[in-house]
């Protein structure tokens, strides 16, 4: 019987885990989660700094090669896997959704920086030399306060935590074009945020430009601008993302599918998908299975 894609909670990795907060070196940590290099999902907010190794890591079917001083982050039912090559350390740390929630005011904090917003492109990132001695110093804090027990240590953790985001965070707001201005720029985020929460019921753009208050020809302006694609095809290509993850679980059938992403029929579905992807779903599935590891369990 072929296995589903596994889903973890942080309370499966125990071995580290303290009040929905994981900190270790990862080579450590990967010798106890020999189980994590192939495809899988998590229920929380993963992050990776490689300080040395190579290889391949896929982001939601995506690969990147991997560097030292590439730093990753992941959030939740984001679907990923790892190739390495020879050996490979660095940081790892994984946190619970709620987290952040007592210590900021704010619940939504997180979702300003580009990395938490679920697109691939943003949450990959090579450091630039001049800051790597400043990231490396904060990961060693974590290290540390992770390790000591000290009074108001989860705190410290959540205050470093704080500086590392926005250290990375303000490398990039710098590749973001001068001419988008924060107004746009937040309402581009907030756009993104309702496909996330919509993408499955609303297709057209005048539906989201409708929910924010703006013109469809505005959205779509503003979309071209900083991303470089209509809004049509920013819903489309989340639809695509979406049915590729449920297209990894084998208990699902290609109708389900459909069925979930609310399409009318099987066809329907199968010609979106191959029109966006290139490939029908089930052969996206059959390809996404051997890649991932999965195929044969």
């Amino acid at each position: 019987m072929k296995n589903v894609i596994p889903v973890y909670d942080i309370c499966n990795l125990s071995e580290f885990k303290q009040n929905d907060i994981l900190i270790s070196r990862f080579s450590p940590y990967l010798a106890v989660h020999q189980n994590l290099r192939v495809a899988h999902k998590h229920s929380f907010y993963h992050l990776l700094l490689f300080t040395e190794g190579a290889g391949t890591h896929a982001i939601d079917f995506k690969n990147f090669t991997v560097r030292p001083w590439q730093i990753y982050f992941m959030i939740p039912g984001q679907v990923h896997s790892w190739n390495f090559e020879g050996k490979v350390d660095g940081y790892v740390i994984n946190f619970s959704v709620p987290f952040f929630q007592s210590f900021l005011l704010k619940p939504d904090y997180l979702e300003q920086f580009p990395f938490f917003n679920g697109g691939i492109d943003d949450a990959v990132i090579d450091l630039p030399e001049a800051v790597r001695p400043k990231i490396g110093e904060v990961f060693e804090q974590l290290v540390a306060e992770g390790e000591n027990g000290q009074r108001l240590g989860l705190d410290m953790v959540k205050a470093l935590l704080l500086q590392l985001f926005i250290t990375v965070g303000r490398l990039s707001f710098e590749q973001i074009s001068g001419s988008v201005t924060s107004v746009n720029y937040t309402l581009l985020k907030n756009f993104q945020k309702l496909i996330e929460k919509n993408c499955t019921t609303l297709r057209l753009p005048k539906e989201y430009a409708e929910l924010l208050y703006i013109t469809p020809n505005h959205l779509n302006a503003l979309c071209k601008e900083v991303l470089g694609i209509p809004a049509g095809e920013v819903i489309r290509n989340r639809i695509v993302l979406e049915a590729k993850r449920l297209l990894v679980n084998l208990k699902l059938s290609i109708s389900e599918i459909a069925y979930t992403l609310n399409f009318e029929d099987n066809s329907y579905f199968t010609k979106f998908f191959k029109k966006q992807a290139g490939l029908t779903p089930e052969e996206f599935r059959k390809e996404a299975l051997i890649i991932s590891g999965l195929a044969h369990k």
